[in-house]
């Protein structure tokens, strides 16, 4: 794409800063799986409590980040986004010094109310500094560097955590803030405008239905499906709490949108500006947004499950085994803006969604517990060019199709989705596999009657999790077995893992294939082919 005539072209610079700010974002969320391994040992808690930072900082970001917009459009994008740069900073202070697995959900906490901010200010910061063209580019710079922090994270944790521990992954994120906070000063914002007003029962309304939605998916396995368990903060005359919460979180944010409309028709300013979302095409990118993101997640946090506390492998072995997947989606992200001019978004979304689907029931069909094989590694591959083109993809039809003024809102949108969205993934895929696991354990024993079911509640697999074969090892000498009784529960463990992580990929491609119904409603237009959209008229609409 070339800079129409009588255009200023604006220095890259200041993009170098806001693709470092996401680069701190990203980088953070993807560093957290590989070095799951390292914060299991030092922590001695279940893999599934560190999951929980991961779920808390999507859960924060997804909360806030509308509130978060409508700070910056007050006080002003580029003073807001330093502040937030320090606040992300002395979050990875924490991170590197955390002495226990509650430390680190706080820091997550942290860094995700920072990053709520951060994330629509890269938007309305781009739309202030970047126009046509470069706008375009701008937007995939984005995307490129969110891919490339996931093939940097995986490399560069994998390498500092076998060799020196997880800590100064994150030390190195103080360095990169300290880098983006200086480079801030060379981008062009207003003040703001103190006329912008904070919708309080909006906020409120979103902000508990994140909540209640994240925290339902994600204790779904702990607190019960149906039936509430031990473990549950409290029961619903026997009813699990978990899915309780996920229907007041599904009530709550349709409740959300009822007030808004009301009160954009009353005239008031409303938390986020839902002509964003005016037509069925761009709902449909935010649910096809959603459903590429969820999948990512699910499979950030499935594979680095299985290599380090399944394998008992290194940080370094999730960091090789990955690198097909995150470099596919960093140089997909980067080079599918070339396919605009040649096809329509609604054809690349719908192949998009045809790569990952048979990806992930290819990787269902010839996975192992070893994922260095090349028809793994192919899965991986296919699947990140799938993804890393969606992503860029989807972005670009919701910023193209809102004029500059709603860049936050389109921000906000971005933000809530994308990180419910892996918050969900990630929770889901956890619920599922140790879901599947425990009826995998439990029809075996059923099926084996030289075990007896006491075995099974010595050996604590009456509420199963992802455990290493040493680990388990260990575990039932401390029981009534016999050798000859721990080599075959050994064994139908690792059998019920295996096909716990293949029905869960199956799970995911069933998922992906359905998403291709709302990726046949995006826009047919090329982006080079859109009109710049008209206040007026999207207002009017």
């Amino acid at each position: 794409m070339t800079t129409p005539p009588g255009t200023t072209r604006a220095s890259w610079v200041p993009m170098i800063a806001l693709a470092l700010a996401q680069v701190l974002m990203s980088f953070n969320v993807a560093a957290l799986p590989v070095s799951l391994g390292g914060m299991v040992d030092d922590f001695d808690v279940p893999p599934t409590d560190v999951s929980t930072a991961i779920v808390m900082y999507g859960l924060v970001v997804a909360a806030l980040v509308m509130t978060g917009a409508k700070l910056g459009q007050r006080f002003g994008w580029v003073v807001v986004f330093r502040v937030v740069v320090v606040v992300f900073a002395v979050a990875m202070g924490l991170m590197t010094f955390a002495w226990d697995v509650g430390v680190v959900i706080t820091a997550q906490a942290l860094a995700g109310a920072a990053a709520a901010i951060i994330v629509p200010s890269l938007v309305a910061l781009i739309a202030e500094n970047y126009h046509g063209p470069q706008q375009a580019t701008a937007v995939g710079s984005l995307g490129s560097a969110r891919a490339a922090s996931g093939v940097s994270a995986f490399l560069i944790g994998g390498i500092l955590g076998s060799t020196v521990g997880w800590r100064p992954v994150f030390a190195l994120l103080i360095a990169v803030a300290v880098a983006v906070f200086v480079m801030s000063f060379r981008l062009r914002s207003d003040r703001g405008s103190t006329d912008v007003k904070i919708d309080a029962v909006a906020a409120v309304l979103v902000g508990a239905a994140v909540v209640m939605l994240t925290m339902g998916f994600n204790n779904l396995n702990s607190w019960g499906i149906l039936t509430a368990r031990d473990a549950a903060l409290f029961d619903l005359a026997g009813l699990s709490p978990a899915p309780v919460l996920v229907v007041l979180g599904v009530i709550l944010g349709q409740a959300f949108f009822v007030w808004t409309r009301r009160r954009s028709s009353s005239g008031g300013v409303p938390l986020i500006d839902l002509h964003v979302i005016r037509s069925r095409t761009e709902r449909s990118a935010v649910y096809a947004l959603f459903v590429v993101v969820a999948l990512e997640a699910s499979l950030n946090f499935t594979v680095p499950l299985y290599i380090q506390i399944v394998q008992g492998r290194s940080a370094f072995d999730t960091a090789i085994a990955m690198m097909p997947f995150n470099l596919t989606v960093f140089f997909s992200a980067l080079l599918v803006v070339r396919l605009y001019g040649r096809f329509s978004t609604r054809t690349i979304g719908r192949a998009a969604f045809g790569l990952t689907t048979v990806a992930l029931a290819w990787l269902a069909l010839v996975v192992t517990n070893n994922w260095e094989t090349f028809p793994t590694i192919l899965g991986l591959f296919v699947f990140g060019v799938g993804q890393g083109a969606l992503v860029t993809l989807l972005f670009n039809v919701l910023v193209t199709s809102s004029p500059k003024s709603m860049a936050g809102d389109v921000g906000s949108l971005r933000g809530t989705t994308q990180n419910l969205a892996s918050a969900v993934g990630t929770a889901l895929s956890g619920a599922l596999l140790v879901t599947l696991l425990g009826l995998g354990v439990a029809s075996a024993f059923v099926g084996s009657p030289d075990l007896p079911d006491e075995l099974r509640v010595q050996a604590g697999l009456d509420n199963v999790n992802f455990v290493s074969n040493d680990n388990l090892r260990t575990t039932l000498e401390g029981t009534d077995a016999t050798p000859a009784q721990v080599d075959q529960i050994v064994q139908l463990n690792a059998d019920a893992r295996l096909s716990a992580l293949k029905t869960g990929l199956m799970v995911l491609a069933a998922v992906s294939a359905l998403a291709i119904l709302p990726a046949s409603r995006l826009p047919r237009y090329r982006p080079g082919e859109i009109p710049a959209p008209d206040e007026e008229a999207v207002r009017e609409s």
